[in-house]
């Protein structure tokens, strides 16, 4: 199984996703892939933003290593499920999608439909973003699993 992450600028929530997805299907053993990637292409080649590198360490995960990427159309065709953290990447991404069965590999990461707050621009949110999703990989794994 193929799973990519996205959000706008794949430095904040996406590779926090990508990173602790990464370390728990490993735990788990599961031969799964996990990425991300974000909508706009201002981050390609870099490392996750310095917050999301200290929270996701805080929370016992390595994303330093990881660089950023830019979601185009032909990571449709790479991936089995791409995971969005919010309306404004899923309307982005949809928009790129040419059929419907690119449409249909696209969701929300939130099983109850609702955004990822993007903490960019707040520091004091790394920790509740960082917390949710984790929880949020750990109910995926089981839902996937099965």
């Amino acid at each position: 199984m193929k799973i990519l992450m996205v959000c706008l600028g794949n430095i904040c929530r996406s590779p926090m996703a990508e990173g602790i997805m990464r370390h728990l299907v490993n735990e788990q053993h599961l031969d799964w892939e996990i990425a991300s990637a974000g909508t706009g292409n201002w981050h390609v080649g870099q490392a996750p933003d310095r917050r999301s590198i200290l929270m996701a360490k805080t929370f016992g995960y390595d994303i330093s290593a990881q660089r950023g990427r830019h979601f185009t159309a032909d990571l449709f065709d790479q991936f089995d499920h791409i995971l969005v953290m919010d309306k404004y990447n899923l309307r982005d991404v949809l928009n790129l999608a040419q059929n419907e069965d690119q449409k249909k590999k696209v969701k929300l990461f939130l099983a109850d439909g609702s955004d990822v707050t993007d903490p960019y621009q707040d520091s004091s949110l790394f920790e509740s973003v960082c917390a949710l999703i984790e929880k949020r990989c750990i109910e995926l794994i089981e839902e996937l699993k099965s």
